[in-house]
């Protein structure tokens, strides 16, 4: 038996459910712990990356009737994904006395299952409109 719901919106996805929430941890939960010092880098980079992916596979759904539409937003995505987690290790890393390690390993964990669904995401994509 299938549990699977229908996609009928970008908002269906669980990889954008995923993405989202983990962008809202890392936005309330990590950026406003780092050090003053970083927040013109390291908490900037973590904001725009964080937000991007959700945004990018909505926006590369919109393009999903295009062969390689949705395909360079999930690369894009996928860039962006692998981007949070170097810069949430470098948290756990370098920021532990501010930021919990263990919150940091977990979100990296989320980050890690993002990259890995994105880019199962855009496979199965390719290999359907190849049919």
């Amino acid at each position: 038996m299938n549990n699977r719901k229908p996609i009928r919106s970008f908002r269906d996805l669980e990889v954008y459910q995923n993405s989202y929430g983990a962008s809202i941890e890392v936005i309330t939960k990590v950026v406003p712990k780092l050090p003053k010092e970083e927040q013109n880098d390291l908490a900037s980079q973590l904001r725009r990356s964080s937000k991007a992916i959700p945004r990018l596979i909505a926006e590369g759904y919109s393009k999903k009737h295009q062969k390689k539409g949705f395909q360079k937003y999930l690369d894009d995505a996928l860039a962006e994904s692998n981007e949070v987690i170097v810069s949430l290790s470098h948290v756990r890393d370098l920021y532990s006395g501010f930021v919990d390690p263990r919150l940091s390993e977990r979100l990296i964990d989320v980050y890690d299952k993002t990259s890995r669904q994105i880019y199962n995401l855009a496979k199965s994509w390719r290999d359907f409109k190849e049919r």
